[in-house]
């Protein structure tokens, strides 16, 4: 079974075992574990899988063909859809009993030109029922198109999708599975770079160090994922040193819409668009705070990069370009990334701390029933995790990876930003990966609703 997937796994099993033939679609961004996943579900049963072109319907259908006649099945040069269909029927035939899987990966590229692959595909399947079920899975990693333009590009045969599942990325407990053999700094680390996605995870060696896969896979002019944030980009967006510069800025601390015009002297209007084109791919996100009485003390207007590998990239690779091309990869980790790595850490720490949360209440082990969890953004500073439980109740959670001890100071902080926000919290949870102070543990020993938790 794949790592952190088991929900999804049974999502597919249970389409596998509806009566009649089903039409689902599998989407999210590229490395999430789309294929994988698929692939492994697809075994378990006869299946047919194509890896869809980027190219023109002929060919499209000259190279499918062809993969199909590497089998021993007759094919013409150019065959028709439902030749191919009938083709890969064949190919998939192991028990004629048996629900047969098609797995069409990138199968946007398949009905780009026009609806005639998808009424095709639904004619064929709904003729052929009557023999034989089948179960098509449709994969996609253009999260914008599945989630604007596929409906009217599928035209009628849009009707006949019977599952929509969105693969998102995985935890950061799910990476310390991975990496078995990680400290908890080090976990955190990778995960701060490469986020959710285990196709990333997967270039990365569980017995290198953090800097060795770093300075191996990023750094190295030869490393796998050299080119990952350019790619990232490239693959969905046009004008991209417009995008570079609203990254940029962005990485550089400047999170609101004047701060990035008076960065990059675009018009404010047109910074809005490409700010909301870069949240429609999920590579950013806006910021909304909690909603507390505290109006007052909350800061609007907010943006952040989400993408956990553009951010390493434009944090450090990109407004250090020429020192990455000048020096050694390890010079270059040295010098401009572990000074303040732990700094940048900071933002994935609090995402993991969060996921804690949401694990403890999926547990049953949470002191109350939790109705949502968020953050505030205040103008004095910020509260990591608020929490509000169905009676009320609420949780507020502090998050620190930068120093060596927690300190008792920046305890009394959190209870004084409760304040601006107008919190009253009946739980206080603490979260760091290095230890607490003894002020601090010495408090925790007489308050009861202080939780201090050390990764």
């Amino acid at each position: 079974m794949l790592t952190g997937r088991k929900k999804e796994m049974q999502y597919l099993e249970q389409f596998y075992e509806k009566s009649g033939s089903q039409f689902i679609v599998l989407y999210g961004v590229r490395g999430v574990g789309k294929t994988s996943l698929a692939r492994e579900f697809a075994e378990a049963h006869p299946y047919f899988y194509y890896a869809c072109r980027d190219a023109s319907e002929r060919e499209q259908r000259f190279q499918w063909g062809k993969e199909l006649s590497g089998e021993g099945i007759a094919m013409a040069e150019f065959p028709t859809w439902r030749g191919l269909f009938a083709g890969s029927v064949q190919s998939a035939l192991r028990d004629e009993a048996e629900k047969q899987v098609f797995v069409f990966d990138e199968f946007q590229y398949l009905i780009k030109g026009g609806s005639g692959f998808m009424e095709e595909l639904v004619s064929f399947v709904e003729e052929f029922s009557e023999m034989q079920e089948i179960l098509v899975v449709l994969l996609s990693s253009s999260v914008s198109w599945v989630e604007g333009g596929m409906i009217k590009k599928m035209g009628k045969a849009a009707h006949k999708i019977s599952g929509l599942l969105k693969i998102r990325p995985l935890h950061f407990f799910e990476l310390r599975e991975a990496f078995p053999g990680y400290s908890a700094g080090q976990a955190f680390g990778l995960y701060a770079v490469l986020g959710g996605n285990p196709g990333l995870w997967q270039c990365m060696s569980p017995a290198k160090s953090l800097k060795e896969n770093i300075c191996e896979t990023i750094l190295s002019p030869r490393g796998t994922l050299s080119a990952e944030g350019s790619r990232i980009l490239s693959e969905e967006l046009r004008e991209l040193p417009v995008y570079q510069s609203i990254l940029s800025a962005l990485a550089g601390g400047k999170h609101k819409l004047n701060d990035i015009y008076e960065y990059t002297g675009f018009s404010r209007a047109k910074i809005s668009v490409y700010l909301k084109n870069l949240m429609e791919l999920e590579l950013i996100e806006k910021v909304f705070s909690y909603d507390t009485a505290g109006r007052e003390h909350v800061k609007k207007g907010m943006y952040r990069i989400c993408n956990r590998f553009l951010h390493f990239t434009f944090a450090y690779l990109y407004p250090n370009a020429s020192s990455l091309a000048s020096v050694s990869p390890e010079t270059f980790y040295d010098k401009n990334i572990l000074p303040a790595f732990r700094s940048y850490m900071s933002a994935a720490f609090k995402e993991a701390c969060r996921d804690y949360v949401l694990s403890e209440a999926a547990k049953g082990q949470f002191p109350f029933a939790v109705a949502s969890v968020g953050e505030w953004a205040g103008k004095a500073g910020d509260i990591d995790i608020v929490v509000r439980g169905e009676a009320g109740e609420i949780l507020i959670g502090g998050c620190q990876c930068e120093q060596e001890k927690f300190p008792y100071e920046d305890y009394e902080w959190l209870l004084f930003l409760a304040g601006q926000a107008k919190l009253k919290a009946d739980y206080v949870w603490l979260f760091t990966d290095r230890g607490f102070d003894k002020k601090l543990i010495a408090e925790s020993r007489v308050k009861d609703n202080l939780s201090l938790i050390l990764f």
